[in-house]
Parts: structure tokens; C-alpha cells; sequence
């Protein structure tokens, strides 16, 4: 954009709308409706700001970051191209330059049911009663930093809290998690 005092705008060229228009329409889009194994992919706006304290100036530039999570029916690298195509579409129309920078934390992928999965579900009922259901639901697994070195999947602790203020789960679930653990890693090494 272009700086300007807010009662001159025909003399500025104001980011605010163009990058809020751009957001909701990048959070609005849907991507895909899911596949087999994936929801569909969401994106969610997580941060806005102009860095501009002052309430009568036009910005000369506005940040924004979406969180894109994506399924198996896409790669960071068609994402980047979509995003590309929207930010050059909207600035085109607009006249506002649209810088933008993706930081991929990593690829969508699947883990399928084997000997792994069989090894774990076994475990994890030994332990807990309840037989797991296979699941690509939840989080992002830091497994995808090392899946292309090993087999993966996650499992863990399930609560009401995850990830927010004050997450907690019964202390009980843990000491049943450890033991869980223990059994997996006695009967990966038994193989």
C-alpha cells in the first residue's frame, strides 16, 4: 500500500480491506471435501496487523497468516501455486502488491494399516481395554519429520484441553500411557 493521512485516502492506497479481503476469501475457499483417509482441508486466519498504533493513518503495509492444513489430495507445492494464483489475482484487481512467504512444516501422508498399526492397537488394548479405532483425525504428528526414515503413527493421550490454556489430563491416563509404551517397545523388539 501506500501511507496516507485517513482523511486524505484518495491519496494512499490502503492494504487493510485488500488483505482482509484476501484473507476471508483465502479462509472461505474450499479446497477439496475430503478423501478416504482425510478430512477435508481447513484453513484458518491466525494473525492480522499493520503495526500502526496510530488511529489516523492509512498503513503502507498489512500482515496476515493463515494455517493451512491440508490432506492427501494436495502438496505444499499446489498450495504455494493456489495461494500465488489468489494473492495475483486480488492484486491485480486492487493495485496493491501482495507479498507473500509459506513456510511448509510439512507434507501430508499416511501411514497404512500393517504391522505397525496392529502392533500398537494390540498394546494399546492390553493396556487400556479399548481396542483403538485407526484414525487421521486430530494434529499434526511430528512424525512427519522422521517418516521417511521409519515406520509412523501416533498415538497418545486424548483430552477436552489439548493445546489450550490449562491443558491437562488424570494422572492415571499417563501412568496407562507409559505402561502402553513399555509393551510396544517389548513387543517391537520380540518381533
Amino acid at each position: 500500500g501506500i501511507q496516507g493521512h485517513s482523511a486524505y485516502p484518495h491519496r494512499a492506497k490502503n492494504p487493510v480491506p485488500v488483505m482482509a479481503h484476501l484473507v476471508h476469501r483465502l479462509a472461505s475457499a474450499t479446497l477439496d471435501e475430503g478423501t478416504d483417509h482425510f478430512d477435508a482441508t481447513t484453513i484458518a486466519a491466525t494473525t492480522f496487523d499493520t503495526g500502526n498504533p496510530a488511529t489516523n493513518v492509512i498503513p503502507a503495509t498489512c500482515n496476515a497468516t493463515v494455517n493451512i492444513r491440508f490432506n492427501d489430495a494436495h502438496s505444499s507445492s499446489s498450495i504455494r501455486d493456489w495461494l500465488a494464483a489468489e494473492a495475483s489475482r486480488l492484486s491485480d484487481d486492487t493495485g496493491v502488491a501482495i507479498e507473500m512467504r509459506v513456510k511448509v512444516s510439512g507434507e501430508s501422508f499416511l501411514t497404512p494399516p500393517g504391522e505397525l498399526s496392529d502392533l500398537v492397537s494390540t498394546a494399546v488394548e492390553a493396556e487400556t481395554g479399548i481396542r483403538p479405532t485407526l484414525s487421521t483425525t486430530g494434529g499434526t504428528s511430528d512424525a512427519r519429520f522422521i517418516r521417511s526414515h521409519c515406520p509412523v503413527l501416533e498415538f497418545g493421550l486424548v483430552g477436552q484441553t489439548m493445546h489450550q490454556v490449562d491443558e491437562r489430563v488424570a494422572v492415571a491416563q499417563i501412568h496407562a500411557l507409559k505402561a502402553t509404551y513399555a509393551r510396544i517397545l517389548d513387543a517391537w523388539f520380540d518381533r
